[in-house]
């Protein structure tokens, strides 16, 4: 008979679900390397850290997002369909009004989604300019017309002033996604903008105590190793969320064509993510329903405890309805 004993470097990992300690990038590193068919023994532990410490607040986090500026964005991230840079047929729309928002955050409140996001494209807001208050405004218009939603934004780099007037109009979570591994960010997704200043309005936002939400994508062209660094980039930054994104190719950008990354891949992606933030919100965004398709339930049993309903942007999701259904399903494994 075969033996079901885990692979040592899996058992060593168990430290993480007795003490709530994080891997160690070395450890990372070697887990990553294990063949395939231990990427559900991998997931089974990740599992079980994300049931024991990854769910003090809420079950499974959900959020929804609003694309309330589209397109015409002078940056030239490589996997942007709303880069000017970039050939993606899009709709292009400037700030929208109160009421649009209003409308769509009562919609997502109505089908149980708490945390809404207000998404704009473009490089951001170094100064509160006249669009800036504009957003300043929709914020305060949610909370006195919704109070039990969760308002979030997603709005570029930030200056000083910007940030601190988030905080005093109440956001919830901020999110900017530093991608990839900070050294390969050059390469890989941008060079109209540096990392660094991702990171400085990481600093800002921590410094006036707003929750981040920072993240990165699979497909651009990383290696796993680049992946794995970072993981270990948002531990360093102390972030409260992390998206994982996984590249959806779209027709137009530099990125158009690109193969997809392995299932499997994923899973030791999401995994790993755990095993270095055992505390944290680890969410799945784009590619769930298209690059993982019938397996995204997995990345649920693989350490993720929050999702992104409803669309990514410039892309369809799944209906709110029909991921509510399905969280419900995954909660009975936790």
């Amino acid at each position: 008979m075969e033996s079901t004993t885990l692979h040592p470097l899996i058992v060593a990992a168990y430290r993480v679900l007795e003490t709530g300690e994080p891997i160690t990038h070395a450890e990372a590193l070697l887990l990553a390397d294990l063949p395939g068919e231990l990427a559900l023994d991998l997931a089974s532990l990740a599992n079980k850290v994300k049931n024991r410490y990854g769910n003090k607040t809420e079950a499974l986090h959900a959020c929804s997002i609003m694309n309330a500026k589209s397109g015409v964005c002078g940056e030239n991230c490589r996997f942007c369909a709303q880069s000017r840079h970039n050939h993606a047929n899009i709709e292009v729309y400037d700030l929208v009004n109160e009421e649009s928002v209003l409308i769509e955050a009562r919609h997502c409140l109505a089908e149980g989604v708490s945390h809404f996001g207000i998404v704009t494209s473009g490089y951001g807001y170094k100064k509160i300019s006249s669009e800036f208050q504009r957003v300043l405004d929709m914020i305060d218009r949610l909370h006195e017309e919704l109070p039990e939603l969760h308002v979030c934004a997603s709005l570029g780099m930030l200056g000083e002033e910007p940030a601190a007037a988030l905080a005093a109009h109440g956001i919830a979570h901020y999110n900017i996604n530093i991608q990839v591994a900070p050294d390969r960010y050059h390469d890989l997704i941008a060079d109209t903008h540096t990392v660094e200043e991702r990171i400085e309005t990481i600093r800002l936002l921590r410094k006036h105590n707003i929750s981040v939400c920072c993240g990165g994508i699979m497909g651009v062209g990383e290696s796993m190793e680049e992946r794995i660094a970072m993981i270990f980039a948002l531990q360093e930054l102390d972030v409260t969320v992390i998206p994982l994104n996984v590249l959806v190719p779209i027709d137009g950008t530099p990125l158009e064509g690109s193969d997809p990354v392995s299932v499997a891949d994923i899973v030791k992606t999401f995994a790993l993510c755990r095993l270095a933030h055992p505390d944290k919100i680890i969410k799945f965004a784009a590619g769930r329903e298209t690059i993982m398709k019938d397996f995204q339930g997995l990345l649920m049993l693989s350490g993720a405890n929050g999702y992104l309903t409803g669309g990514y942007l410039t892309t369809r999701g799944r209906e709110v309805a029909d991921d509510r259904r399905f969280a419900s399903q995954i909660a009975s494994f936790n």
